[in-house]
This record gives structure tokens, sequence and C-alpha cells, in this order.
């Protein structure tokens, strides 16, 4: 699990990044790569949030309904 917290945020930086590099040495600017770079960074962490919903989403019930920790049964 931790190696995939790692590849869904380093992925997306690093990708970002070089595709920013390459359109700033193709294109002769230097502040793409730092724009790509943090959208890179912020894509990342929107992955880590998603992934770490969809754990806590797993840990309900199987009718899908939150443990209240109470002894109340539904009908």
């Amino acid at each position: 699990m931790m190696f995939q917290f790692t590849l869904f945020l380093l992925v997306p930086i690093c990708g970002m990044g070089a595709l920013g590099y390459f359109l700033d040495s193709k294109l002769g600017t230097k502040w793409i790569a730092i724009l790509f770079f943090f959208i890179g960074a912020l894509a990342g962490f929107r992955n880590i949030y998603r992934f770490a919903m969809s754990i806590s989403d797993d840990k309900k019930d199987p009718e899908g309904n939150e443990s209240e920790g109470g002894s109340e049964k539904k009908k």
C-alpha cells in the first residue's frame, strides 16, 4: 500500500516536471517546468486523497453503512 502512495505522488510530479522541462527546452522559456511541477504535485495529492478515501470506503459494512458502534439492528 505504501508503494502505491509513493507511485501516486511521484509519477505525476516527475511526468509533469519532465514534460515542462522538455517544453522549456523547445520553446526557450524558463517557467513552464515550474508550473508543470506544481500541477503534477496537485495531481499527485489528489490521487492520494482519492486512494485514501477509497480505502476508507472499503471499511464500511457490506450494506454500505458505516459502523455506528451501537447495538441497534436495522430491519
